[in-house]
């Protein structure tokens, strides 16, 4: 999330949670399932992005 301040990050944070009271089940399952896969996604990117940075740095060390 870009939040330029906590303040602001609380309040992205609100109106997430306030969206998401008012899902229905349904609604709520579809977006969890979707989220997760979102996140597993992400996590992904981020690992190759960091392997690759750390196999960089260890290769200039040696």
């Amino acid at each position: 999330m870009n939040a330029a301040d906590d303040a602001e990050r609380a309040a992205i944070n609100q109106e997430l949670k306030e969206v998401y009271a008012s899902l229905s089940d349904a609604e709520k399952a579809e977006f969890n399932a979707q989220l997760q896969a979102f996140l597993a996604k992400e996590m992904g990117r981020i690992k190759s992005d960091y392997e690759s940075v750390k196999g960089g740095l260890g290769d200039a060390g040696q």
